[in-house]
């Protein structure tokens, strides 16, 4: 007898460029109905560009057209050039190593070395992860890692969500919950005048917490789908990756192979190196590993044609992904060309206003998670918002340290669910995992995370979280 096939009722997650167009065109419409009005922008204390809280003003409406928002999306394509071609460049790199066979083969040895204690492995890299994102806001720089990860997970009867949230989940919450890094805490603490890193102790605690939460999450779901692969949402998806591992105990790595493995370890230690030392990004990025994909090449004599074959089919493979970062971002040039950005954060301002503090403080947290969602950059949100913050938590009872605080989770947490998150974005593409299945995936994990820190803003409230 055939078993009947169980339908899955509930609300169907649309396709993610649908999503993003539609929410572009509601844009649109509110550039139309909303007043149009901006802040006048000066140098801040650190140099970088800031809002004058006192200088918003209307100006004349500009609303966008029908021609406009069709524009939006390639405008959209080229502002977001650099992470797009990273993407590309990422996957294209990954195949030409894929085809060394050198990962494979290396992933495969550990594997049979940690027999039954495979499952070490999601705390263990989820935790040196999340180090990376609380230290200095490691994001974009775990792209590298996620077919890798994804390679290892199914390896060892997980599927590929599992891999992909061990790199995004991980790195996410130390972000979220960042005790160090610069770009986010210490510019925004610059803006609001506080000592660069106070506040230490509670955001230390905040981070345990959220990094606990990410990896048992994570754990609890690679241990069920372990025990029971049918309830993998992207099961078919990894039935059919070409880049499985031969388990065969028997194998090893040839010179050639060991060269690309001892090749690709430095070049994270030189993008490590240039991060920190020189403050590279997406293009220095993308030329460290193309640079990679080619010593590869050559180290297992790899022919010419072969290799432009397996960074074109590489590339080819993540395209759809790749250009739906540039989609992100025609949500952005649509707010910012109808002149509403800054009437939005000025009436939101506005509203917190009134509030008593407890509420004032939770209103601050609300209006940072929902302005994630337009501005993702961590440096551009806090160059943006803290100006008008800063002071307006002076006027309602809340301690500035504590709207720093509201800023930070509101900037970090829906960072790999919103789909306006370039970053997201690139990691899905790299996995090769369509949106939908992993926001059904990661859904709950984002909203304990908002539910966790929003305690964390009351606390902060009750203790007058300081030192101002």
């Amino acid at each position: 007898m055939k078993k009947r096939e169980k339908v899955k009722k509930g609300l169907p997650v649309p396709n993610v460029y649908v999503l993003m167009l539609f929410v572009v065109l509601l844009c649109g419409i509110l550039t139309y109905i909303v007043p149009a009005g901006e802040y006048s922008r000066v140098e801040g204390s650190g140099g970088q560009e800031v809002v004058d809280p006192d200088s918003f003003h209307y100006r004349e409406q500009s609303p966008v057209g029908v021609m406009g928002l069709l524009e939006s999306v390639p405008q959209g394509l080229v502002e977001s050039a650099g992470m797009i071609f990273l993407i590309f460049i990422l996957g294209g790199a990954f195949q030409v190593v894929q085809e060394t066979g050198a990962i494979h083969t290396g992933i495969a040895l550990l594997t049979n070395k940690l027999g039954k204690k495979e499952f070490i492995v999601i705390p263990v890299m989820m935790f040196l992860f999340s180090l990376g994102g609380a230290l200095y806001g490691m994001a974009e720089e775990t792209l590298p890692f996620i077919p890798i990860m994804i390679l290892l997970a199914t390896s060892v009867g997980y599927d590929s969500l599992v891999g992909t949230a061990i790199v995004l989940a991980g790195s996410t919450a130390g972000f979220a919950a960042a005790f160090l890094n610069p770009f986010t805490v210490g510019i925004a603490q610059g803006i609001a005048g506080l000592p660069l890193l106070s506040g230490m102790g509670l955001r230390v605690i905040l981070y345990i917490c959220m990094v606990t939460m990410a990896i048992c999450y994570v754990l609890r779901y690679a241990l069920k789908v372990k025990k029971n692969p049918e309830i993998s949402t992207v099961r078919g998806i990894d039935r059919n990756r070409t880049d499985k591992l031969d388990m065969d105990e028997s194998k090893k790595l040839t010179g050639g192979q060991i060269l690309v493995l001892l090749t690709f370890a430095g070049t994270i230690g030189v993008l490590i190196f240039g991060v920190f030392r020189y403050g590279w990004y997406l293009q220095e990025i993308s030329a460290l590993f193309f640079g990679m994909s080619v010593l590869s090449a050559l180290f297992t004599k790899m022919s010419p044609n072969q290799y432009g074959e397996n960074l074109a089919k590489g590339m080819m493979g993540i395209a759809g992904g790749a250009l739906a970062v540039g989609f992100a971002r025609a949500i952005l040039v649509v707010l910012e060309q109808g002149g509403i950005m800054d009437t939005i954060l000025f009436g939101i301002a506005k509203g917190v206003a009134w509030l008593p503090g407890q509420i004032s403080a939770m209103g601050m947290y609300l209006f940072q998670c929902l302005l994630n969602y337009v501005i993702p950059s961590g440096s551009a949100q806090a160059a943006v918002s803290m100006p008008i913050m800063a002071p307006l938590s002076d006027l309602v009872g809340v301690t500035r340290q504590t709207s720093v605080l509201a800023f930070q989770l509101g900037d970090g947490i829906s960072n790999i669910f919103t789909p306006t998150s370039g970053l997201l974005m690139a990691g899905l593409a790299l996995g090769k995992i369509p949106w939908n299945k992993w926001a059904r995936f990661i859904g709950p994990l984002i909203l304990l995370e908002y539910l966790l820190g929003a305690v964390f803003i009351i606390i902060a409230q009750a203790v007058h979280y300081g030192p101002f």
